[in-house]
């Protein structure tokens, strides 16, 4: 079918030319690619092997019509998934070993490719874990918790890498932006994120609290009196003072943490965390809330005890009416 040139080289088209044109003719009409496209591919195909510089290459005027060079995707940036678990009232962790130390206040410890930092008013957070580990870290924790939760109380964020440190931004519902992974950011971190789990956690005590309070208010509003449970408002007065003591003491929403001493630079950062879990607003909305309890609380203890006054004072008047009656009585028959 072929002969070939002795003075070129080159085979002379022979039957094989002509099924090569009408297939180029057949998938041109077909593609959409114009004929003079695949004549140059054609013309490609038939130069003798050898010559790189004149090997197929697409073009993008030869692409169908509409279709768009795609290039490849950047990669997705490092992100660090961070859990925070209240686990109780309080967590001692003194002496513990679990890994290599990295802060000592409060107590945080590199475990495998995370970090575990632990609060001691009762929170954990868990930064770079897999769930296996953080059961592991968890269940070594237990024997340390005191008053412990069930539920736990929980809270979770994504950390991720960014290019710039002036994008250290957070994304409304988003993940938190860091320019590095460092331990003195992801410490920041751990300590908003564990003071926003504390405070939802004494949240839901204070709206328990008012729970209690309502029927108090409702049966003084339209009887006109209080109830006579005095152990059920003294149980509320001391549910406010725990929530009230937590939240001043052990807590302690409204101190910045001990890195921002060391790297103040930090401290634009720690104000967008506070901005973002809203911790002052909601700490201000928790006393206001504690100040009502307290307030109603004690009116309602003033108003029991001022009817128990009055109460007594009756009893010491029917007793002295009866002496009288008694004495007047003993006279009479004496006179007799």
């Amino acid at each position: 079918m072929f002969r070939r040139n002795a003075s070129s080289g080159r085979m002379k088209p022979g039957l094989c030319d002509a099924i090569v044109d009408h297939w180029v003719i057949t998938f041109a009409q077909t593609s959409g690619v114009s004929n003079g496209g695949f004549r140059q591919g054609k013309c490609a195909m038939m130069e003798p092997r050898g010559r790189p510089e004149q090997d197929i290459r697409v073009n993008v005027d030869q692409l169908p019509v509409g279709t768009t060079p795609t290039s490849p995707k950047p990669d997705a940036a490092p992100t660090l998934r961070i859990r925070a678990v209240m686990l109780g009232e309080r967590i001692n962790p003194s002496g513990l070993e679990i890994g290599a130390p990295v802060s000592s206040t409060p107590a945080a410890f590199r475990v495998h490719a995370g970090l575990v930092v632990i609060f001691r008013y009762g929170v954990v957070v868990l930064i770079g874990l897999l769930p296996s580990e953080e059961k592991v870290v968890l269940d070594s924790l237990k024997p340390r918790v005191i008053g412990e939760l069930s539920p736990h109380e929980e809270e979770t964020a994504q950390a991720q890498l960014c290019k710039d440190e002036n994008a250290e931004v957070i994304q409304p519902g988003g993940p938190i932006n860091l320019a590095k992974f460092s331990d003195d950011r992801l410490l920041l971190i751990a300590d908003a994120l564990a003071k926003s789990t504390s405070l939802a956690r004494d949240e839901r005590r204070v709206a328990a609290v008012f729970d209690v309070i309502e029927p108090f208010a409702r049966e003084l509003g339209e009887k006109g009196r209080t109830p006579r449970r005095r152990k059920g408002i003294l149980q509320l007065i001391g549910n406010a003072l725990l929530v009230q003591q937590r939240v001043a003491g052990r807590v302690a929403v409204a101190e910045k943490p001990d890195v921002l001493w060391e790297k103040p630079q930090l401290d634009r950062l720690y104000s967008r965390l506070e901005d973002e879990y809203e911790l002052k607003e909601r700490l201000d909305t928790l006393e206001r809330k504690l100040k009502v309890v307290a307030e109603t609380a004690d009116a309602l203890t003033d108003i029991i005890d001022t009817q128990r006054s009055l109460r007594l004072e009756i009893a010491v008047v029917v007793l002295i009416v009866i002496e009288v009656v008694i004495g007047c009585i003993q006279i009479l028959s004496g006179t007799h």
